[in-house]
């Protein structure tokens, strides 16, 4: 409850690093449940589950100072990702 209160004064980067942990969590405790079927293991599942849940999201988060990536084909078909430079703002791309 007071994570929910909470979620409106945080950033998009930190709901969603917030998200992951309660998503992982929840699976963690599930899963250790299921594994060792009581409550210490479900604990620990837990636990781990957050940890590993808020890693994931946080890593995935886009970074402020990164510079937009666009994908690009070239004349020969091939797809690649690079910057994204004029081209893609004028639609000449």
């Amino acid at each position: 409850m007071i994570g929910a209160s909470l979620a409106g004064c945080a950033n998009p980067e930190q709901q969603r690093t917030a998200t992951g942990a309660v998503l992982g969590g929840a699976t963690g405790a599930l899963l250790g449940q299921a594994i060792g079927g009581n409550t210490g293991s479900t604990l620990i599942g837990a636990g781990a589950g957050a940890l590993l849940g808020a890693a994931v999201a946080d890593s995935t988060n886009p970074r402020p100072n990164d510079p937009t990536m666009c994908r690009y084909r070239a004349p020969d078909g091939r797809i690649y990702v690079a910057e994204c430079d004029e081209r893609y703002y004028r639609g000449g791309y």
